[in-house]
């Protein structure tokens, strides 16, 4: 039997299926979506789930003809998910009770369809994963170190181009002003969004798995580079024409214009990996 003749075959099934995830996610979900609205870090959020159907569009011609052969192990993963789902409910915690979501998603496929629907499967259920906001307690983890990092390089750099400039911490001073690397700085929000873009831009483009690994990887220094680029020009400005110059509709455009630059150098590394498989 083939995927698309299971499909037809299991619908009622699946149909059932359909409102008991909902009722054990009528408010997990909707919540993830809220702070996908109201927290800039995890606004890419909104762009997963259309990539992930994307995936599965690609893969349609291949994955109709597969052949079904349900797993029992299947069922392991949806129990396991299940657990994760109670466990985290009963803690409140939020980022295993959105994981679970696509643990069971895993185990059904499994269990319906098995391995080999699952393989041609994995990239879409598991890209998934991406849409989930990360616990705080690690954003926070990660966000400090960032911004002493993003803030050393960013005032050796100005201090190379003449700017007379020092710093504590994340704190950076000038004669006439002082500004602060702030967690919008640090380069994790472009980070987060840039490794959903470069998973997905990764896997459209790229046959090897090591140019897909270069991509991916280097979305961490392309946004860390990028967001010291931004520190750097809000230091010239602070430094020769004020912080209220700095701050304001600077600031704010510097955001969108880092991100854009940190899509552009993705692209260019793309276009010239892609390049050297040419000249191979």
């Amino acid at each position: 039997m083939t995927f698309s003749e299971a499909l037809h075959k299991f619908r009622f099934h699946l149909l059932l299926v359909l409102p008991v995830l909902i009722g054990l996610y009528y408010s997990v979900v909707p919540d993830m979506v809220v702070q996908w609205s109201s927290d800039e870090n995890y606004s890419h959020g909104f762009l997963v789930p259309l990539i992930s159907a994307f995936f599965f569009y690609q893969r349609w011609e291949q994955l109709r003809d597969t052949h079904v052969a349900p797993s029992n192990f299947g069922l392991v993963v949806i129990v396991a998910g299940l657990c994760q789902l109670l466990l985290a409910w009963l803690g409140t915690e939020y980022f295993n009770m959105r994981l679970s979501l696509v643990v069971l998603l895993c185990g059904m496929t499994l269990f319906w369809f098995g391995t080999q629907v699952f393989k041609i499967m994995a990239l879409p259920l598991l890209f998934l994963v991406l849409m989930i906001p990360i616990p705080y307690i690690i954003y926070d983890a990660a966000a400090f170190p960032l911004k002493l990092f993003v803030t050393e390089v960013s005032v050796s750099t100005l201090k190379l181009l003449g700017v007379l400039v020092w710093n504590e911490g994340n704190i950076i001073m000038f004669p006439n002003t002082v500004l602060e690397v702030a967690d919008a700085c640090s380069g994790l929000r472009s980070i987060m969004s840039l490794m959903a873009l470069a998973v997905a831009f990764a896997f459209l483009t790229q046959e090897s798995h090591i140019k897909k690994a270069i991509i991916i990887a280097s979305a961490i220094p392309i946004a860390v580079l990028t967001n010291a680029m931004r520190v750097i020009g809000t230091g010239f400005l602070a430094q020769y024409w004020g912080a209220q110059v700095a701050e304001g509709f600077f600031h704010d455009f510097a955001g969108f214009a880092v991100f854009a630059v940190a899509m552009v150098l993705l692209l260019g590394l793309g276009g010239l990996l892609s390049f050297i498989g040419k000249r191979e």
